[in-house]
C-alpha cells in the first residue's frame, strides 16, 4: 500500500473536479476543428509510411563491358518501309548496317492506318541460279555468277544480287547506274517494290543491343556503306529528295521503372521545305532502381536537344533522323523505403500534442477574452 501511495504521488497528470470544468460554445467549435485536422493529419501520415517515395543517391558509374537496350518505334509518316533502313555504330569501331534482326516494319497508308507488317526491309535472297550468266546460258552443274555490270575487280568476281552490285560500284566510288536496268534488280523485284510502296508510310519498331559506349543510331532511306572511314549512303537516282518527317512514339534505353520519365516518348517534328537530318543529342544517365522488395534493376535515364541540319549546306548531310547517344560519368540509384514503426509513432505523437497545444491557446485566448469582455460589459465600460 504505502508502495501504490508513493507511486500515486508521482502521477504528472493531476485530476481537476468536475465541477471546476467550465464549457464554452467556443470551446466546442474549436475541438471540432482539431479533431478535424488531427483525422486528416493521420491520415497523411499513414500514406507516407505506407507509399514512400523513393530516395536518391549520386554515385560514380565504374561498370565496365555492359550491353544497352535501346528500344524505340518511330512512326514515317512519308517514308515508305522498302527505303527505311537502321544503322547502328559507336565509338569503339563497331558498325551495324541495315540492321533488320529484332525490328518490325509497319506499311501506313496515307491516313497512318496499317496496311501490312514487314520483318525484312531493303533487299532480298541472292539469285542462285538465274537464267543466264554474264549473258551465256548457264551449263550443267554450273555455279551462277552474276555481272557487277563493269565495277568487278577481278574476272572472278560475282554480284548475285542487287546489293552486292551497289556495294561494287560504292568501292568503285562510281555513281549507280539506273536501277531499272540491273537484272538482279529486276528479278529480285526490288524496283517494283519500291513504287509499290510509293506515297506510304512506315513504321518502325524494336530493339537494339548496342555496347554501352558513346554511339549514334541512324534511321535513313537507302542503304549505307563504309569505305574508307566515311559513312556513305546510296541515294537512288529515280528519288533524291526524302520527307523525314517523324514522331516518336517511344524511346527509352533499358527497362522502365516507376516514375521513369521518357523525354521523346510522343514527339514529332514535320519537315519544312528543305529536306535534311534532323539530330538528336542524348546524354544517357545510367540508373539503378531497387524496389521495397529487393529487386534491382539496372537502367538508364536520359536528357535530349535537338538540332535540324538543312540538305543546302556542304557537305550535304545524308537525310534521316540520327540519334547521338552519351554517357554521364554519374549513376543514380534510387531506393524505395519505408519509414520504420517507430518513426511513424513518433510523428503520431506529435500529431496529437501539436495539435492539442495549438488549440489549447487558442481557446484560452478566446475564453479570456470573452471573459473581459463580459466583465467590462458588467461595469459599463464597454462603449
Amino acid at each position: 500500500m504505502e508502495i501504490l501511495n508513493k507511486v500515486r504521488n508521482l502521477d504528472a497528470y493531476p485530476k481537476i473536479n468536475e465541477d471546476f470544468y467550465s464549457r464554452t460554445l467556443s470551446g466546442g467549435l474549436i475541438t471540432i476543428i482539431s479533431t478535424i485536422v488531427m483525422i486528416f493529419l493521420f491520415i497523411s501520415e499513414i500514406r507516407l509510411f505506407l507509399y514512400s517515395g523513393p530516395e536518391s543517391k549520386l554515385v560514380v558509374d565504374t561498370s565496365r563491358g555492359e550491353k544497352l537496350r535501346v528500344n524505340f518505334d518511330v512512326t514515317f509518316p512519308s517514308l515508305a518501309c522498302s527505303l527505311l533502313s537502321v544503322d547502328a555504330m559507336d565509338i569503339s569501331g563497331e558498325r551495324h548496317y541495315n540492321i533488320r534482326h529484332d525490328i518490325l516494319k509497319k506499311r501506313l497508308d496515307q491516313h497512318g492506318n496499317v496496311i501490312a507488317s514487314l520483318q525484312d526491309g531493303i533487299g532480298a535472297p541472292k539469285i542462285e541460279r538465274p537464267l543466264q550468266k554474264h549473258g551465256g546460258r548457264l551449263d550443267h552443274n554450273e555455279t551462277y555468277c552474276g555481272s557487277c555490270y563493269g565495277a568487278e575487280e577481278s574476272e572472278h568476281d560475282c554480284c548475285n544480287s542487287c546489293e552486292e552490285v551497289r556495294e561494287a560500284y560504292q568501292k568503285k566510288h562510281w555513281g549507280l547506274p539506273n536501277l531499272e536496268m540491273i537484272d538482279q534488280c529486276k528479278r529480285e523485284g526490288y524496283i517494283q517494290k519500291v513504287k509499290d510502296e510509293e506515297g506510304e508510310g512506315c513504321n518502325i519498331n524494336g530493339f537494339l543491343e548496342v555496347n554501352k559506349v558513346a554511339g549514334s543510331i541512324h534511321f535513313a532511306p537507302g542503304k549505307s556503306f563504309h569505305q574508307f572511314n566515311i559513312h556513305i549512303f546510296d541515294i537512288f537516282s529515280f528519288q533524291r529528295e526524302y520527307n523525314i518527317s517523324h514522331k516518336i512514339n517511344k524511346l527509352s534505353f533499358g527497362k522502365d521503372f516507376p516514375g521513369v520519365v521518357n523525354p521523346l516518348d510522343g514527339a514529332q517534328w514535320t519537315q519544312g521545305i528543305s529536306s535534311g537530318m534532323y539530330q538528336y543529342f542524348v546524354k544517357v544517365v545510367p540508373t539503378i532502381y531497387n524496389d521495397i522488395t529487393g529487386h534491382k534493376t539496372h537502367t538508364n535515364q536520359f536528357s535530349v536537344t535537338e538540332h535540324f541540319r538543312e540538305g543546302d549546306i556542304y557537305p550535304k548531310p545524308v537525310p534521316g533522323v540520327l540519334i547521338i547517344y552519351d554517357f554521364s560519368p554519374i549513376k543514380v540509384i534510387f531506393t524505395e523505403e519505408n519509414r520504420s514503426l517507430l518513426h511513424f509513432l513518433t510523428h503520431i505523437c506529435a500529431i496529437i500534442g501539436g495539435v492539442f497545444t495549438v488549440a489549447g491557446i487558442i481557446d484560452t485566448i478566446f475564453y479570456h477574452g470573452h471573459q473581459a469582455i463580459k466583465k467590462k460589459m458588467a461595469l459599463g465600460k464597454l462603449g
